[in-house]
């Protein structure tokens, strides 16, 4: 049976989906983008404040289904520009130092509300 996670330390969903399940042991969170939780507006700034604040999102789901960052397996970062990709990598190596997850990282044409940057990661629960 799947668990619904719904926190406030993460943006509302913007549409019909859940900001994470959780079942089987593993917690599947949706795709976020750099919308700050307590004003669900888009944060300003270049990439690496973007991706904190992707990163800062995804913890906080992440605290709510039971994981944390070092339990997390898998991550897909979808950027905007593949040029972003160094500076993006290096606020990402301050969440994910030691023991990082797998990943994959790819270009696309366009992200929700044109962000350049959105992330999302599968966890082990417990």
């Amino acid at each position: 049976m799947k668990k619904i996670i719904a926190t406030d330390r993460a943006p509302k969903a913007i549409g019909p989906y859940s900001q994470a399940i959780v079942h089987n042991g593993l917690a599947f969170l949706s795709g976020q983008i750099p919308l700050d939780p307590k004003t669900n507006q888009l944060v300003g700034g270049d990439i690496t404040v973007q991706t904190e604040r992707v990163l800062e999102n995804i913890q906080g789901l992440l605290e709510a289904s039971g994981a944390s960052l070092a339990s997390v397996l898998k991550v897909t970062v979808f950027l905007k520009d593949m040029g972003d990709f160094p500076k993006m990598n290096e606020a990402y190596t301050r969440y994910f130092g030691e023991n990082p997850p797998a990943r994959s990282t790819v270009e696309v044409a366009r992200l929700p509300r044109d962000v350049q940057v959105e992330i999302d990661a599968i966890a082990v629960v417990g």
